[in-house]
């Protein structure tokens, strides 16, 4: 599972944007007190770790002093830049210029650490009757994580890449074991002198087809949902997906199973008929049963989403 994608970030920041503007609000009051008592702000740095960026406009909008960084990987490229840096343009202090209120960015692409990210701007006193402004970036992917809880299981997730990369090259080894055993056996089929060979021996090669598809699929599936891209385990539909494409793989199986067993009983086994109607109905059930799930599932988190959005317009 990937990190957060930017378009997950920004849906999950327009469903709680009250909460994370009265979080960056307290922040920036705790900033500013830090700036007024002279203060280190590496008590914030432990608290909040989503924090990037801190600096401070003039009236004009220029950049009084170079940026101060929370994190320490940017302490060497941006620590040491931004003095006079004219910000005037900025549509940020262009409202908070018009109005003494904070104001909050849109989430943006910051040209400085390249992640998304949102600013939050303050009106301070500079002494002398001037004000200043107070502004404050931070990283929207790792906020989000914060206010959800997820920062531990985001952490963890260059070792749960590893265990999903390493069950996947072991389904497509078994892929290519299969498909082995496909040209094996066409070989042999084509080769074979005998008249009076096994029926079912094509349907043998079909099966193996077919389970090295439904096994390739499902390794696919797991290699682009929990490596290459985003999985947002807030969202039921992420794992509804999963054990969609899990079942069917499973059903594929089973039902190849049973065809094998019916052309069996068609060709003078009796005794596989019971089995092969069974095993029949148990695909059927099974399949039912996945539409129910399916259904239910999409049903449930509509009605989520719907109380979502009234909960964000009031």
């Amino acid at each position: 599972m990937a990190r957060m994608s930017y378009l997950s970030a920004i849906e999950r920041y327009e469903e709680q944007q009250v909460l994370i503007h009265n979080l960056l609000l307290s922040i920036l009051a705790s900033v500013q007190a830090s700036l007024t008592n002279k203060q280190e702000y590496q008590q914030l740095v432990n608290q909040y770790p989503f924090l990037e960026l801190q600096y401070c406009l003039n009236e004009q909008g220029i950049q009084q002093g170079d940026n101060v960084c929370f994190k320490r990987q940017y302490k060497k490229k941006l620590s040491h830049i931004g003095a006079g840096q004219d910000l005037s343009a900025r549509p940020y202090f262009l409202l908070a210029s018009a109005t003494p209120e904070p104001h909050f960015t849109s989430p943006y692409i910051s040209t400085a650490t390249k992640h998304l990210c949102i600013s939050v701007i303050k009106t301070i006193p500079a002494g002398n009757n001037l004000q200043q402004f107070l502004v404050i970036d931070v990283c929207l992917t790792e906020l989000i994580e914060f206010i959800m809880g997820d920062i531990k299981r985001a952490r963890m997730t260059p070792y749960f890449k590893v265990g999903y990369g390493l069950i996947v090259g072991c389904l497509f080894c078994l892929v290519f074991y299969l498909l082995y055993k496909v040209f094996a056996g066409m070989v042999d089929l084509v080769l074979s002198e005998d008249t009076q060979s096994d029926p079912l021996k094509p349907f043998t090669i079909i099966i193996f087809v077919t389970l090295a598809l439904a096994i390739f699929d499902l390794g696919k599936t797991i290699l682009e949902e929990e490596i290459l891209m985003h999985k947002d385990i807030f969202r039921h539909s992420s794992t509804r997906r999963t054990i969609t494409r899990f079942i069917s793989t499973i059903l594929i199986a089973v039902s190849i199973e049973a065809l094998l067993t019916m052309f069996k009983a068609a060709l003078g086994q009796t005794e596989y008929v019971i089995p092969a109607v069974l095993m029949m109905f148990a695909v059927v059930g099974l399949l039912v049963a996945l539409a129910i799930y399916v259904y239910l599932g999409a049903k449930a988190e509509d009605v989520l989403t719907q109380v979502q959005r009234l909960k964000v317009k009031h």
